[in-house]
């Protein structure tokens, strides 16, 4: 028994034991005031083995949340039509308010209506009526005969007023040096609706960090680019100091101010378009039922004088069909690829702007006739690619060593031509 015991004396201890052990007397010897780390190597325990109480004295002052943690932004909660204001919005601009203002024109009117006369804006949440295609200004019921003519006036003076005097000419090419592709990449593409109602919104928060905007125009506008320039210089206030093809510089004005800028409700969706009438009927004008089978089959064989891209710049498609009307009488375009309401709204154009009869749009083709009594329009004149904006009575036009020229050449060989006429709306689609 005595010799059982000796051995378990002798026995070494386990590493782990003898660690745990020099752990606990360390920290008991930490927490002694009476220790020898303490007095002879001036150890200081860390606060975790002393912890304090919480202060819960009338005198404390409590941490600020701010300084405690970071406030999250609260998230973006877009405008919806459940939300009830407590006063409609009123809106000064001196215009009728509509989806699109190059792809509709309030002479032609609809012979009917897709959907009741339901606001997009909302109910109750703008101060004008819905008609169904344009919210206007004055309400058609109280408005006068002379309505047009002051809103005129106030949309002249409004512009005025915001412009102030025209840039010179070195100003001018700074900005637009500024304001081109490589060195400024935000920009506004104008697509197949054409200048909306609430891409509005969109160039004046671009105004409230630069003085002007790169607006680039693909696709059906650009048939008609005098419309589109026409358009947004009216309904925006601004000035287009610069046009290569499809791509514009849209400045804002010497006096434009971000915390003046004018109020332009959005349009919380897309309002059903009208029902217009049929662009192309049973008959053309002029000839009989067999007269007609018979054009619209040849017209489908004809070589094609061009095909369109999807989404590119037309601006020559005009010249192009005058052009070539002065040797045939029958012409075919190309479309295929194209959504169906791209090419009739292209067709609807060419008709207004060359001016031409439509044939057929069968099998994704544009096949238009120039009539019996063909004679070229006088009313539009050509432009070259590059329009200059240059001030002939300023001084400083003759500054050298300034290129102000577009790195953008998708469409460097191309001219476009422009109307004194605007642009008929949105059709229905053929039956």
């Amino acid at each position: 028994m005595a010799t059982h015991l000796s051995r378990l004396l002798r026995r070494k201890t386990p590493p782990e034991i003898a660690i745990f052990s020099t752990r606990r007397s360390l920290s008991t010897n930490a927490a002694s005031p009476s220790s020898k780390l303490h007095s002879v190597y001036n150890f200081i325990p860390p606060p975790s083995l002393h912890p304090h109480p919480p202060d819960n004295s009338p005198n404390s002052k409590p941490v600020p949340e701010s300084r405690t943690r970071k406030r999250s932004k609260p998230p973006h909660r877009p405008p919806s039509s459940l939300d009830q204001p407590d006063r409609p919005i009123k809106s000064e601009l001196p215009f009728d308010f509509q989806f699109s203002y190059t792809e509709s024109n309030t002479k032609v009117r609809p012979i009917g209506l897709r959907e009741p006369k339901y606001s997009p804006f909302g109910p109750g949440r703008v101060d004008r009526v819905w008609t169904g295609v344009c919210a206007p200004a004055v309400d058609p019921k109280v408005g006068s005969a002379g309505v047009d003519g002051e809103l005129e006036e106030k949309r002249r003076e409004m512009r005025e007023m915001v412009q102030g005097d025209p840039l010179t000419n070195a100003e001018r090419k700074a900005i637009v040096e500024r304001f081109q592709r490589p060195k400024a990449k935000m920009q506004i593409n104008l697509g197949r609706d054409g200048l909306t109602h609430n891409m509005l919104d969109v160039i004046h928060n671009h105004w409230k960090h630069a003085e002007a905007v790169r607006i680039k125009c693909m696709g059906v506008p650009t048939v008609d680019m005098k419309n589109v320039c026409a358009q947004l210089e009216d309904k925006t206030f601004g000035k287009i100091i610069h046009r290569h093809g499809g791509q514009l510089i849209l400045y804002r004005g010497r006096h434009y101010k971000p915390s003046k800028r004018p109020v332009v409700p959005l349009m919380l969706w897309k309002p059903q378009e009208p029902v217009y009438p049929r662009l192309i009927k049973t008959t053309i004008e002029g000839l009989s039922i067999e007269e007609t089978k018979e054009m619209r089959k040849r017209g489908l064989s004809v070589p094609a004088l061009t095909r369109l891209a999807k989404n590119g710049y037309y601006g020559s498609l005009v010249p192009m069909v005058r052009d070539a009307f002065l040797s045939d009488e029958l012409l075919r375009i190309d479309c295929k690829g194209l959504p169906r309401s791209d090419y009739k709204k292209i067709g609807c154009k060419l008709k207004d702007l060359v001016p031409c009869i439509l044939v057929t749009f069968e099998k994704e083709q544009i096949v238009i006739w120039r009539g019996r009594n063909y004679k070229p329009a006088e009313g539009g004149y050509f432009l070259t690619e590059r329009e200059s904006f240059d001030n002939p009575n300023d001084s400083a036009s003759d500054e050298a060593g300034f290129d102000s020229g577009d790195s953008d050449n998708e469409s460097s060989t191309q001219t476009w031509i422009c109307s004194t006429r605007t642009t008929i709306p949105q059709t229905q689609d053929e039956r």
